[in-house]
């Protein structure tokens, strides 16, 4: 039971990261019609931006996590600007080609900027873990859950109980009734994938202390990413958020009990199943973010 009870610990650690990936790009799906290949990269992004502020310049930690997150919805406003917009309208073929080159591109563009080599980032947390009953859980690994959780509340209120958020779930609904309405299309894109990307890169910044920063640490993250949006349904905030910790938690007891070599196939072992007798997810909705 104690094993038990650690391992499972340690997958709502991993799920609350996860279930920020869901959300992001469950989002950019489910408003703009977009799969984003960039979502690995961003993710990336946020782990080397806070590597860069807090190992690089020693700027205070908890200072560098907010700067990863805030560049990151910067840069996913400028992807969204600079690349989507003007293929408002065009085929999902071309949109795809795009964002897979932008994938390349900025994968490329850190390696030539960082290198090769793993990098470690600097953290105020202690090495000796705290113990709870029985339990024993690394103060870091503990504040990642308690910001991804206050993270994942806060997208909650934003989507529901702001006039942007009524304004993104009238877009998913029907973007051509909500433009009557007044709302600025353009406008609810750009604020969508900068949030999405903000989203990605805030799990990058908050498990990149946690492992270590590489350039391609990024594209089994965005694996899982659309296996989070699958396995809790297309534009279902809720159910991205229930898919990310299920993952986390099936990965781990999976490393536990099975393999710890089939660590990450366990997951999509799940989404296989889930498919073949739930098509639209496990917790899919009509017509609606949220």
């Amino acid at each position: 039971m104690d094993q038990f009870l650690q391992h499972a610990a340690n997958g709502l650690i991993l799920g609350g990261t996860y279930a920020l990936l869901g959300i992001g790009l469950t989002l950019i799906f489910g408003i703009m019609r977009v799969v984003n290949f960039t979502h690995g990269e961003l993710y990336t992004f946020g782990a080397y931006m806070v590597f860069c502020f807090a190992t690089v310049l020693e700027v205070d930690f908890y200072v560098s996590l907010a700067a990863a997150v805030i560049l990151g919805v910067v840069l996913g406003a400028l992807v969204e600007l600079i690349l989507l917009r003007p293929l408002r309208g065009a085929d999902i073929d071309t949109t795809m080609l795009v964002m897979i080159g932008a994938w390349i591109a900025l994968q490329n563009g850190e390696q030539l900027l960082w290198g090769g080599v793993a990098k470690s980032v600097s953290h105020p947390f202690p090495a000796e873990p705290l113990v709870i009953g029985p339990v024993s859980v690394a103060e870091l690994r503990l504040f990642v859950i308690l910001v991804a959780l206050a993270l994942l509340v806060g997208v909650y209120l934003l989507i529901h109980k702001t006039k942007l958020g009524k304004a993104m779930r009238a877009t998913f609904q029907d973007r051509e009734t909500a433009s009557l309405m007044g709302v600025n299309i353009d406008a609810i894109h750009t604020a969508t994938f900068a949030l999405g990307s903000g989203l990605a890169a805030a799990a990058g910044a908050l498990l990149g202390p946690v492992f270590v920063v590489n350039p391609t640490m990024g594209d089994l993250v965005a694996l899982k990413a659309f296996a989070i949006v699958i396995l809790g349904g297309l534009g279902n905030i809720v159910g991205a958020t229930l898919g990310g910790f299920i993952l986390g938690l099936v990965e781990e007891f999976g490393a536990c009990y099975v393999s710890s070599g089939y660590r990450d196939a366990m997951g999509f072992l799940l989404i296989i199943v889930v498919l073949f007798f739930k098509p639209t997810g496990l917790f899919a909705r009509k017509e609606r973010v949220g």
